[in-house]
Parts: C-alpha cells; sequence; structure tokens
C-alpha cells in the first residue's frame, strides 16, 4: 500500500514577505540588495527579481570568492526572512540533507510502551523526525518563509544532484515512512557552483542562471567602500588596483573579492595607510593560497607590480 501524501496544512501568511518591503521591480531588488551591503549589478538584481517573482531557483555559479554565497546571505536580509543553509561536500546524502530519524528516542519509546503493555506505537511519525536543512526550507516549524541556500553543489555527486530534481521542480519531497512532504509556499532558492565539475543539464533546466564575474576596478572600489567603510579610501583604491595586477598573471588561483576584502582588513590591523613593497610581499598570504601562486608573484616582483597598479589607481 503506497504511504499517504503529506500536505503541511496552509499557514496563515500575508502575499509576498512578511516583515520585507515589496520588491515589485528590478530597481527595488537592487536597492534592497545594496541596503543590505551587497552591491549587484543590473544583470544579477534582475536574476533575483525574477526568482523571487517566477518562484524558481537561481543557479549562481562563478569563480570561488566572487559573491555568490553572500548574495544569498543579502538576499535573506532584504527580504526579512531566515536563511537555511545546506553546504554541500563529496559524499553527502538524503540523510544529512533531508532528515533522519531520532532513533534514541524512537527506541525510548518502544520500551517506555512495552512497559507499560499499551497497544504497538508507531515510531515513524513526524515527532520522530530530526529535521535537516531542505526539510525545515519545505515545512518550516515555525512557517516562516526562507532563504534556502545549497552552496557549492558542484562538490556533491551525481546521485544528490538528482536526488534534488524534485525539490526545485515541484517544491515536494519523499520520505519513504511518511509520503510526500510539499511546501505550503516555496522557499527562495539559491543554489551556487565554482565549477569544479559540470551540473547537469536537468538540474540547469530547473534554474534561472547567472554566471558572477570577478568585478572592475571602480565596481570592486564601491564594495570595499561599502563593506569595510573604515579603510582609508587611498589605501582601498591601491588594495584594489593591485589585486587587478594579480589577476592579469597566469596564476593557479587568482584572488577574489573576498581575498580583497581579507588584505584591506590585514593592512588596516598592521596600521598601513599605504600599500609598499614590504607590507605587500609580507601580507600576500591574505590574497594567495599557494605556494606556486606566491613563488609567481614574486619573481614578478612585487614592487613592479604595485607600480603598475599606483599607475591604475
Amino acid at each position: 500500500m503506497p504511504a499517504p501524501e503529506l500536505t503541511p496544512a496552509p499557514k496563515p501568511q500575508p502575499e509576498g514577505w512578511p516583515g520585507a518591503p515589496p520588491l515589485t521591480t528590478v530597481d527595488e531588488v537592487g536597492a534592497a540588495l545594496t541596503a543590505a551591503a551587497y552591491l549587484p549589478g543590473r544583470d544579477l538584481a534582475t536574476a533575483c527579481f525574477l526568482s523571487l517573482r517566477l518562484e524558481r531557483p537561481l543557479l549562481l555559479e562563478g569563480e570561488a570568492g566572487v559573491g555568490k554565497t553572500e548574495c544569498a546571505k543579502a538576499l535573506a536580509a532584504c527580504l526579512g526572512a531566515p536563511l537555511v543553509r545546506l553546504q554541500c561536500y563529496e559524499g553527502i546524502d538524503v540523510h544529512q540533507a533531508l532528515y533522519e530519524w531520532n532513533h534514541p528516542r524512537q527506541l525510548l519509546a518502544i520500551r517506555q510502551q512495552e512497559a507499560a503493555a499499551t497497544r504497538a506505537l508507531d515510531v515513524f511519525t513526524p515527532e520522530f523526525l530530526i529535521r535537516r536543512p531542505l526539510l525545515q526550507a519545505l515545512d518550516p516549524p515555525d512557517g516562516r518563509r526562507c532563504v534556502l541556500l545549497i552552496d557549492e553543489l558542484d562538490r556533491a555527486d551525481d546521485e544528490f544532484e538528482a536526488f534534488l530534481l524534485e525539490l526545485l521542480s515541484d517544491w515536494q519531497v519523499t520520505i519513504p515512512e511518511l509520503g510526500t512532504v510539499r511546501a505550503a509556499q516555496p522557499p527562495a532558492v539559491i543554489c551556487t557552483s565554482n565549477r569544479t565539475r559540470e551540473l547537469h543539464d536537468a538540474l540547469k533546466r530547473r534554474c534561472l542562471f547567472h554566471w558572477i564575474d570577478y568585478p572592475n576596478l571602480e565596481e570592486e572600489l564601491a564594495i570595499v567602500r561599502t563593506r569595510l567603510p573604515t579603510v582609508p579610501a587611498a589605501l582601498a583604491r591601491q588594495v584594489v588596483a593591485f589585486v587587478h595586477e594579480l589577476r592579469s598573471l597566469d596564476l593557479y588561483k587568482v584572488p577574489g573579492v573576498a581575498e580583497t576584502l581579507d588584505w584591506a582588513q590585514a593592512l588596516v590591523a598592521l596600521g598601513e595607510d599605504r600599500v609598499t613593497p614590504e607590507t605587500a610581499e609580507a601580507t600576500l598570504g591574505s590574497l594567495l593560497k599557494y605556494q606556486e601562486d606566491l613563488v609567481a608573484v614574486r619573481a614578478a616582483g612585487s614592487a613592479a607590480l604595485l607600480a603598475r597598479a599606483r599607475a591604475d589607481a
């Protein structure tokens, strides 16, 4: 006999996102993200707007450190919604992502039932369920609509990616012992990928897509000034210009925006108000994470790179 379908009881919620201003245009979405200290381009603001309006997952791809995860955090902030994050990794399966049964509690309930000599107890009910991120997002205990971040999906394997297809297309999942759990209201879903492997077409068809590239110099400077307002303006410009010089080199892993922010903070912590060849050399570990890249930059000459960066700045 097939398991029954479980549809959560409708939860009284107003249209849109409770506690958030109505985001009815691309400009309003862009302004809300900017107010949350995230500076999207017009194309990214459009992708976020369409994801919300059409209730479709948004797949963000790009190099590590360009702001994919931060976009989901900012979206949750401007919607006034909780962020539910599923960090993917090699070997992740349904039990880490969706649910587990609380076996100690089930065993205790069975022993109590046996001691009381009462009728048989069904221990496969929602009260014995441990809700993992995906189930929390589909059927939140407090009824609050959330933003679901499925982070670094490219790290998971093909089987897990296939498991997500039902959720991303129909906003439902199947639990064999209980049946089908459907979302009363779908969460906003952001999937991210660093493109360490290609995701399958079946998953991409269920999502809107946007590629986040490295920002240009002025855009990155605006990000630094927004996220780190205490960094002196001249230092911020030199930092961004130097990072852009590094990105022109043939490195194994060029620094992303996250590394730019880390380096600016490191220089401020050292009491620097400008970038010198000595401080650049001493703090390269804030920007570069591979020995081969450190060797390549030192071979190119920090002073020469800094001179070109000052000219650009």
